[in-house]
């Protein structure tokens, strides 16, 4: 389920910081719990911090940062997301996320989302990610998101002032694997939402596999697929700031 990334990293990134930005929203509109991914904010977390980079967690609104429950059942389930469940600091990180509001984008080398059905709710409609994403781009921040991460760059704009992924090359999770997961009822799809946007979408698709995968690097911009390309993500991502 979880391909391990077969690149090799032996770069230095010590003292880079990166920003996870995760999902506040727990409930879909049906009723069922959400939340971030826990892989899709676990994995790069991990990788990152154990190469040396500070990595901080922060949701558009602070607080609380929900886990899907999902994302924990057996196969799913990674041995970050086992770390983290015992990982003290983590999870008190993910208890007290930073406001976006407050996030000081000059503190850090990396803004990262991390998807899952709850950001679909949130993330693309936050005006405050949208200008944090915008300064962000300015300033030239590596910017990256998984699976449903890439909504948190719908709001934001670009050099030239048109939406910051028009003419990008992006991936995040398509509308076929939302309809084959049966996940149809979220108000934002990557796929649907990118291309409205005009981004150059990029995705990958298999007969009957929902968790068909690749990965994207467009300059500043690296975006995965679904949560199976969080650690090549990661990767690409150090390669950008070493």
């Amino acid at each position: 389920m979880h391909p391990e990334d077969t690149e090799e990293f032996r770069k230095d990134v010590t003292g880079k910081r990166a920003l996870i930005v995760c999902t506040n929203t727990d409930q879909m509109s049906n009723g069922k719990s959400t939340g971030v991914f826990a892989s899709e904010m676990t994995v790069p977390y991990y990788i990152w911090s154990d190469a040396g980079m500070e990595v901080d967690i922060a949701s558009p609104l602070g607080g609380l940062v929900p886990i899907d429950p999902q994302s924990y059942r057996p196969v799913i389930r990674t041995q970050y997301d086992d770390r983290a469940l015992k990982d003290g600091y983590l999870q008190k990180n993910l208890s007290e996320s930073l406001a976006m509001e407050d996030v000081d984008i000059d503190a850090y080398d990396v803004i990262y989302f991390a998807g899952g059905w709850g950001a679909a709710f949130d993330l693309g409609f936050s005006e405050t990610i949208g200008e944090k994403v915008t300064e962000a781009n300015q300033k030239g921040k590596i910017l990256g998101g998984v699976c449903h991460g890439p909504l948190g760059f719908l709001k934001a704009r670009g050099l030239d002032g048109e939406p910051l992924v028009k003419g990008r090359r992006v991936t995040g999770v398509t509308d076929k694997q939302v309809k084959d997961l049966r996940i149809t009822h979220t108000p934002h799809h990557p796929e649907t939402e990118l291309r409205r946007l005009g981004a150059d979408y990029r995705c990958n698709h298999r007969f009957r596999d929902p968790f068909a995968n690749c990965w994207e690097v467009d300059g500043n911009i690296v975006t995965g697929q679904n949560q199976n390309a969080a650690p090549m993500v990661a990767r690409e991502i150090m390669e950008l700031i070493s």
